[in-house]
């Protein structure tokens, strides 16, 4: 252990180029550090760094020895990491990204429950209705629902299908439609992240139509689109969490039962892990089974 401590002061040292700044940041006295870097140079036989009163710097030995240990080090540190995590799917910080009204909805409740059978982890929530870039913001996980990911680097697992319907106010012309072709384009409201409309290819039995929406209304939040349909505003095509509730109390209607857009499906999305965290896999198999059993269609969000 005391080899590898000064292996890893030494990296530190030839990072921050100021044995002052690694004493500050190991909280030990800059004279420790001195001593460690002389005893390392001492038992190499080589001097590491060349020392001035304000900042010490690498000689050609000590960037070659640098260059040469870091990779060393580090799969040291990822095997010292995997270790401690594969004992510890009981703690620490799961941080977490989901849509805004699923994530105000339906994740609460399965956190919960997570959280009872597993106290010690602590939740991070960050909600947004934008495909985040989770390696960028360091998420463990986001939960999405969408089609696969564009990028070839990050992992997806379906979960299950999200049913969608098309709703209106129950006293609106548009509401009793009996084909998407007399549906007024003035009032199909679109799911938009970036204001440009969407298409709505709808399927019955063989016949499939494509409706252009957006003319009136467009917005990047489903929970919008169903007040503002539920205003008597026009047609929103919505999963079926967001839209429960109001359709349970007759604040919605179903507009064209009978014909059906293309699945979407709830997914979780994962950095490139060469193995998931266990607190990850964990959260991932309860979140997966309380999905399946059907905990999405309890009123409550995408």
């Amino acid at each position: 252990m005391d080899d590898f401590k000064a292996l890893r002061t030494f990296l530190l040292a030839a990072e921050r180029h100021n044995f002052a700044a690694v004493a500050r940041e190991l909280g030990v006295t800059p004279a420790s550090i001195t001593r460690t870097i002389a005893a390392l140079e001492q038992d190499l036989g080589v001097q590491l760094f060349v020392r001035t009163t304000r900042r010490v710097s690498l000689t050609s030995a000590g960037a070659a020895y640098a260059a040469r240990l870091r990779p060393a080090m580090q799969a040291v540190e990822d095997a010292r990491s995997e270790l401690i995590d594969a004992h510890r799917a009981d703690a620490g910080t799961l941080r977490i990204n989901a849509p805004m009204s699923f994530g105000m909805r339906v994740l609460p409740a399965v956190l919960a429950d997570f959280r009872a059978a597993h106290p010690n982890i602590r939740a991070e929530v960050s909600l947004s209705d934008e495909m985040v870039d989770i390696v960028d913001a360091d998420f463990d996980l986001a939960v999405r629902i969408s089609g696969p990911p564009s990028d070839k680097f990050t992992i997806w697992r379906k979960i299950c299908p999200i049913a969608r319907y098309l709703v209106a106010a129950p006293d609106t012309p548009f509401a009793a439609v009996s084909h998407p072709n007399e549906l007024p384009r003035d009032a199909c409201l679109a799911f938009s992240p970036d204001s440009r409309g969407e298409t709505w290819p709808l399927s019955h039995g063989t016949t499939h139509v494509e409706i252009t929406a957006g003319r009136p209304i467009c917005a990047n939040n489903g929970e919008f689109l169903a007040s503002m349909a539920a205003a008597g505003q026009g047609v929103a095509l919505l999963p079926d969490f967001i839209v429960a509730e109001a359709l349970a109390a007759g604040r919605l209607v179903r507009v064209l039962p009978d014909w059906a857009p293309p699945p979407i499906w709830l997914t979780l999305y994962y950095p490139p892990y060469h193995r998931l965290p266990p607190r990850v896999a964990a959260f991932s198999d309860f979140f997966e089974s309380r999905m399946q059993a059907g905990e999405r269609s309890t009123p409550g969000a995408a």
